[in-house]
């Protein structure tokens, strides 16, 4: 990590509850690349005035984490077709003091469904109406994926969130199954009040074939850790956090590291 100094860039990610994900894995790519940035994490307390910082400060790059993924949408001067085709930013990048806003966490999902060949004609039971539900759903569809299900408790919300991608919305499980569930909740998020919890009940991850959690931190929550128990496919919100931490390096910088400098961040990350 170079001396801070006043020629230094600096990105930073916005968060409720911050982690070092982020953190690690930008300000390792800047060592291996020699660059002279520095990434930050910050929980802020007025959201508009901490975006009002990244443009009057000249702060290059910054992530948006729940809950502020729709609200910061107000904020910013340009919405990326990325964002604005899901109403749901994860990315600004400043420029001058000009804001434009992006969604990677699109990509990231994506790029997961197709690596792990997730066969299209599979049921999906998506859990959650935020931000990251939107990404998760666009992509499903985007996919090819057409037996969809919202699973929110907010009517307004889940429902929207279905019609919109043409699937279907209910406000709770009730029991039901399918062959992917992908849990979009702070449900077994570190620090958060259901750390300990599971997000899909036993019955749906032992019907499942798939099993998909978007939660970053800790790269094994409960529901992964049940899934791994059952034998089930896995995918983890840690990688969703490395493919989408990378794209945003990418934006933020013009720099796109080697798979080999990937690895090496990613590892760096999931060593803390």
């Amino acid at each position: 990590m170079p001396i801070l100094n006043k020629d230094m860039t600096l990105c930073i990610s916005l968060s409720a509850r911050p982690s070092n994900n982020g953190t690690r894995f930008h300000n390792h790519l800047y060592d291996q690349l020699d660059l002279n940035w520095i990434y930050k994490a910050f929980a802020p307390t007025d959201l508009a005035q901490a975006i009002a910082g990244v443009r009057g400060l000249g702060i290059r790059g910054c992530a948006v984490s729940m809950p502020y993924k729709e609200d910061v949408m107000a904020l910013v001067d340009e919405l990326d077709p990325s964002a604005k085709a899901i109403d749901s930013v994860n990315t600004i990048v400043n420029t001058d003091g000009h804001l434009k806003a992006y969604n990677t966490d699109y990509t990231a999902i994506e790029q997961l469904l197709k690596t792990n060949a997730v066969p299209t004609d599979y049921s999906v039971l998506v859990q959650g109406a935020g931000g990251m539900a939107k990404a998760t759903v666009a992509a499903l569809r985007d996919a090819g994926f057409s037996d969809v299900t919202v699973i929110a408790r907010n009517e307004t919300t889940g429902r929207a969130l279905a019609d919109q991608y043409g699937f279907r919305w209910r406000a709770a499980l009730d029991g039901g199954t399918a062959d992917v569930i992908i849990n979009v909740t702070p449900i077994g998020m570190a620090a958060g009040p259901d750390v300990d919890s599971l997000s899909f009940p036993e019955e749906a991850i032992a019907a499942a074939t798939v099993v998909f959690d978007v939660v970053a931190l800790p790269a094994e929550t409960p529901l992964i850790k049940a899934a791994r128990a059952a034998g089930k496919k896995v995918i983890t919100g840690a990688e969703v956090a490395t493919i989408q931490a990378l794209e945003q390096f990418v934006l933020y910088t013009g720099v796109r590291p080697t798979d080999e400098q990937v690895r090496a961040a990613e590892a760096f990350m999931r060593a803390q």
